[in-house]
């Protein structure tokens, strides 16, 4: 039971798994955050003995750090694909990326053929006019301080250089 170095890894051969054995495959998460430690008696009696002032370089406790560990399993194969990881961001681009996974596990396609069946075109960056003419216009351009230059933009803020 190998654990994946990179999260890239882990989902190609996850993916893999999952399209040869769709039915049987499963895809599990777990999260686990250790509790904060929290002082025993004896500590604070001994941190009171003490009777320093808190100063300035005094270094507060760390806050818990917790752990995703995503497990793709295949029962009839025996084979098992894990990946662990403690960053934050890469926690949540990896449960947006089980949306994709699930969707293979419960035989559906994928979101972008699910679109196209149930409305029967891709979905464009036009919009076509009624009378029948097939013209079609362009969507208009995003206003703001998004871009565009309609209302008042402008050039937005100065950055700042380094001190």
């Amino acid at each position: 039971m190998p654990f994946y170095a990179k999260s890239e890894d882990w989902l190609h051969h996850s993916q893999l798994l999952l399209d040869a054995r769709p039915e049987t495959t499963t895809v599990t998460t777990r999260y686990h955050i250790k509790p904060a430690r929290r002082r025993t008696k004896a500590e604070k009696a001994a941190a009171a003995d003490d009777a320093e002032p808190p100063t300035a370089t005094a270094t507060p406790e760390k806050p818990p750090r917790g752990h995703l560990v995503i497990k793709t399993y295949d029962p009839t194969s025996g084979v098992s694909l894990k990946y662990k990881t403690s960053k934050a961001a890469e926690v949540g681009r990896l449960i947006q990326m089980l949306g994709g996974l699930g969707r293979k596990m419960a035989a559906l396609p994928p979101a972008e053929e699910a679109a196209v069946a149930e409305g029967g075109e891709p979905v464009t960056g036009v919009v076509a006019t009624e009378g029948g003419s097939g013209a079609q216009t362009p969507l208009p351009a995003a206003t703001g301080a998004q871009g565009g230059n309609a209302g008042g933009g402008g050039k937005g803020k100065k950055k700042k250089g380094k001190r």
